[in-house]
């Protein structure tokens, strides 16, 4: 038995407007048989210096100007499916130096070594490694330090 269902426009554009004009990331709409789910994308500021890092800093370590990578590329323009994409293997917060003051694991233009490591994902209050899959040069990195990323967001472009 199949139904017609049809989803008045006005309707979706109304509740578009809502996602744009408030706070919310999703909005569900459920009438019967019909469901409609509309979501959008935040982008969060990286902080300066995220509490977890700052956790994760030597006790001792005099303060000094931390490593400034080059500007992250916007992850929209990447497809996941670019085959030198490196992406992210769970949500949690990218951190691309082992402490907030060191230098970072891997610049634009930095020769990698498969299975070197590229970047720290912190979830959970885990700081897991995420590791070259391949030989190559890394072209672009699309997250900032201190960035939140979500499972199969594209990190980084090893060629």
């Amino acid at each position: 038995m199949t139904k017609d269902l049809q989803f008045d426009p006005a309707t979706i554009r109304e509740l578009a407007q809502i996602l744009r004009e408030s706070d919310l990331t999703e909005i569900e709409l459920v009438d019967n048989d019909m469901r409609v789910k509309l979501v959008r994308q935040v982008t969060v500021a990286p902080m300066a210096m995220p509490v977890a890092a700052a956790a994760h800093a030597a006790p001792s370590a005099a303060p000094a100007a931390a490593a400034v990578p080059a500007p992250a590329a916007p992850a929209a323009e990447v497809d996941a499916d670019h085959p030198g994409a490196v992406n992210s293997p769970m949500v949690g917060v990218a951190y691309l130096s082992p402490e907030p003051t060191s230098a970072p694991f891997v610049t634009i233009g930095s020769k990698v070594t498969q299975g070197q490591t590229l970047m720290l994902i912190e979830a959970m209050k885990t700081y897991n490694q995420i590791k070259a899959p391949r030989a190559g040069t890394v072209t672009r990195i699309l997250v900032e330090s201190g960035m939140p990323v979500e499972f199969g967001e594209p990190l980084m472009i090893v060629e």
